[in-house]
């Protein structure tokens, strides 16, 4: 009965999802075709998602509709250059008289200057309303994994980081100078490291390799790892066994652990220590649920199978960082530039042959909306999607001027080599050209499409242990 109560609530996510994303594509055309009506061009089409419309209504002469392939949408005018390979043609193929170069200009740059402002609204909100930090502050090493990278280079349990690459730090994750960030989108074969260490008077300098974890085919490519672990502040579940008391006690994926038989405890370690030497003996937990307070008593059980198992209560731990989630109020201009940090450092490693991350560790459609999902799932959920609305405006309006043909740069270098060269370029190689450039872009969003799904399976190592445990 729980799972069936919880699917309205999944259906109503999911709708969210949705409504915020096109919200997004209608914003970013309606600027088009403001400025299409301004400066007096035939509109023809103003549609949302490409593809056969599967919903179309004419109103004074344009077709408004809903395509079927849910990425992007599009304005069709046919007096600027030809877009039939994606619009699927125009409705109305009568003589239209030409434009001016610069009205060309001026309708490609009022999309990315309508999703400008978009963002800028929506940085205003979050000044208004808040959002939370996600940051977390910890610098100190808690463990290093056994033949490591990091093992390899020195690095030792207690020491704080505090400089990577010859970079200062600031926190483990949450921020672009993070020890998490820095780490994952170093460039060359080494990562040095600078820490301070308890006993030793100046700061040490170490120099790491790293390793990538093999993910398969489908999947995206790992990131970069030193194998460093840093403190912890919280437990929560990960998953529990089916038959096990964990799941008889109604313990879910997240619950976050406050107190065993009124104990505090900071690792998973910890705790698994703590159940073992308590036998058969019941174990009263309280764990938090969506800020609700869940208290059980759970008595663990020596599964029948397989044997020679220690008494267990059939559920494994995950460590969480001690975040700094407070309600923050950063000025409009201050997210605005964060987010323009955060292209420039992502697109500046995509194109560096000396780093990690390449374009499969880009977002679709797909990606963004699970990551919209997720945050809708989290606490502080409509703050988070208002911050998230900034970033990715401004992403739509900065790649959107990229001076590639398909994308509104492309129409403004266009327009302004016809202005300079006094006429336009021919139709029959612009549309070519035009074909080319859709070709690879829907290729790319395709390939990265891929990879938001395939990051959804995981592969089995194995054939699990099957555990039994006798009923309560």
């Amino acid at each position: 009965m729980a799972a069936l109560s919880t699917v309205p609530q999944i259906a109503l996510l999911i709708l969210v999802v949705i409504v915020v994303f096109n919200l997004i594509i209608f914003v970013h055309e309606l600027g088009h075709y403001w400025a299409a009506k301004w400066r007096g061009l035939k509109i023809d089409r103003f549609q949302i998602w490409f593809g056969k419309p599967i919903w179309s209504k004419t109103i004074n002469g344009v077709q408004w509709g809903l395509g079927w392939i849910p990425a992007g949408g599009f304005v069709a005018l046919p007096q600027m250059a030809p877009m039939e390979s994606i619009e699927g043609g125009n409705l109305d193929r009568e003589a239209l008289p030409p434009i001016k170069p610069l009205d060309k200009i001026i309708v490609a740059f009022a999309g990315p200057l309508f999703s400008f402002l978009l963002a800028l609204s929506a940085a205003v909100g979050v000044y208004i309303v808040g959002k939370p930090k996600d940051f977390a502050p910890t610098q100190v090493i808690a463990g290093v994994l056994e033949g490591s990278p990091g093992e390899k280079a020195g690095l030792k349990a207690g020491d704080k980081i505090t400089h990577i690459n010859g970079s200062v730090v600031n926190g483990w994750d949450g921020r672009l100078d993070s020890i998490f960030t820095q780490i994952v989108t170093s460039e060359g074969d080494d990562i040095e490291i600078t820490v301070e260490r308890p006993g030793e008077a100046k700061p040490l300098t170490l120099t790491s390799h790293f390793e990538i974890p093999k993910t398969r085919w489908w999947q995206r490519k790992a990131l970069r790892q030193v194998g460093i672990e840093p403190e912890t502040g919280w437990v929560f579940a990960i998953s529990t066994l089916k038959g096990s008391p964990a799941e008889a006690a109604g313990i879910e994926e997240g619950d976050r652990l406050v107190t065993a038989d009124g104990k505090e405890f900071t690792s998973s370690e910890e705790l698994i220590d703590y159940i073992r030497s308590k036998g058969e003996a019941p174990i009263n937990f309280v764990f938090e649920r969506k800020k609700e307070m869940l208290e059980v008593t759970i008595r663990p059980r020596v599964p029948i199978k397989p044997e020679g198992k220690n008494a267990m209560i059939g559920m494994s731990f995950g460590d969480g960082l001690v975040y700094e989630n407070h309600i923050v109020h950063p000025k409009p201009l201050d997210q605005i530039t964060d987010t323009l940090k955060q292209m420039w450092l992502t697109i500046a490693r995509v194109a560096s042959p000396k780093s990690s991350i390449g374009v499969g560790h880009l977002s679709g459609p797909v990606g963004i909306a699970k990551l919209q999902y997720r945050m809708l799932r989290m606490d502080h959920p409509w703050q988070r999607i208002l911050a998230f609305m900034v970033l990715l405006n401004i992403n739509l309006a900065i790649l959107n001027m990229l001076p590639f043909p398909v994308l509104d740069g492309g129409h403004i270098t266009l327009a302004t080599m016809e202005a300079i060269a006094g006429r336009p370029v021919r139709a029959k190689i612009l549309e070519f050209v035009q074909v080319g450039f859709a070709m690879l872009l829907f290729s790319l969003m395709i390939f990265v499409t891929s990879k938001d799904i395939g990051d959804g399976f995981r592969p089995q190592e194995g054939k699990a242990e099957e555990y039994v445990f006798p009923a309560n």
